[in-house]
């Protein structure tokens, strides 16, 4: 299976989850009065409209290249990515935040606790579902790397947000339950504006970490690096290839774009040397099927 469709499947399982929560939040919310029930309510929203965008982004990368876009419109999917980090950090992060300052200027008693207690029990479930399917297509490109290793080597810009968002609002979940047993406890429903607050500060730092790594991936960043060093490896130890000089990734999307600056082994003709490099490439290319441009540039120096 492609990574595009292991992305979608945990986009798909992402969506799910948050359109079944955000349904019962807003009731809760409703039934309740709890402003901590709406910041995730509105926090569950905010992450269906960013999912259906994810989708929306890996259909547009996918289309083919043009005289404008001669490497593709991979990219594409980074900048839909950006957005959503960007919706996260406004309408999650910032709403929640602006609605829990709101509720300590004209504090309301949170009616029936527990019913905004088994909903957001509800969601916990829910939302593991999510980061159970999202973890499990990660682990397939994970291997032996730790998961913060793997957030940060990562190019799959879609997964990035995805787990993003589950963790955060796996976070959420709790801080929501945590303040509204506070203000069941002790009787005071300030402790409910206190956690929507504190929702809306994790979704702004988990937003923030997830931007920063896609700002990355949509100024330029190469290959992953173990895949990097397995194409230096692979051309290294290849018998056409005398000495490597020079090896420039650039990660498009779900693709590659390699350019090789190396000298060839001696060869009797201009013809031969051209198919030479042909065959390299060719290797290239079956080693890593994610490559789709080599550039190569044969050289007696560097």
């Amino acid at each position: 299976m492609s990574a595009e469709a292991d992305s979608l499947k945990s986009i798909f399982f992402a969506l799910g989850a948050n359109l079944a929560i955000a349904i019962a939040k807003t009731a809760g919310a409703l039934f309740t009065g709890s402003s901590a029930m709406l910041a995730e309510a509105i926090h569950s929203y905010a992450d269906c409209g960013n999912q259906a965008l994810l989708i929306w982004g890996l259909k547009e990368a996918k289309r083919a290249p043009t005289a404008d876009h001669p490497l593709g419109y991979g990219r594409a999917i980074y900048f839909w990515s950006f957005i959503v980090a960007l919706m996260l950090f406004s309408m999650g992060g910032l709403f929640s935040i602006y609605e829990g300052v709101h509720r300590l200027h004209d504090i309301e008693p949170v009616k029936y606790a527990w019913v905004a207690v088994a909903i957001l029990a509800f969601g916990v479930a829910a939302e593991g579902v999510s980061l159970w399917g999202c973890l499990r297509e990660i682990d397939k490109d994970r291997g032996s790397r730790s998961l913060w290793q793997w957030f940060r080597d990562s190019r799959q810009s879609e997964l990035l947000v995805v787990l993003g968002e589950d963790l955060a609002a796996l976070g959420g979940l709790a801080l929501a339950l945590v303040f509204i047993a506070l203000a069941m406890i002790t009787g005071n429903p300030m402790w409910d504006a206190v956690g929507s607050i504190a929702i809306g500060m994790l979704l702004i730092v988990v937003a923030l970490l997830v931007g920063v790594e896609i700002k990355a991936l949509l100024v330029g960043q190469s290959a992953e690096p173990q895949v990097l060093a397995a194409m230096r490896a692979h051309l290294q130890s290849h018998p056409d290839v005398a000495q490597l000089y020079n090896l420039l990734t650039q990660q498009l999307g779900g693709e590659i774009m390699v350019a090789v600056k190396a000298r060839i082994s001696a060869q009797p003709s201009d013809v031969a040397l051209i198919e030479t490099i042909n065959r390299v490439e060719k290797n290239l290319r079956e080693a890593f099927p994610q490559v789709r441009w080599i550039f190569f540039e044969p050289d007696l120096r560097d």
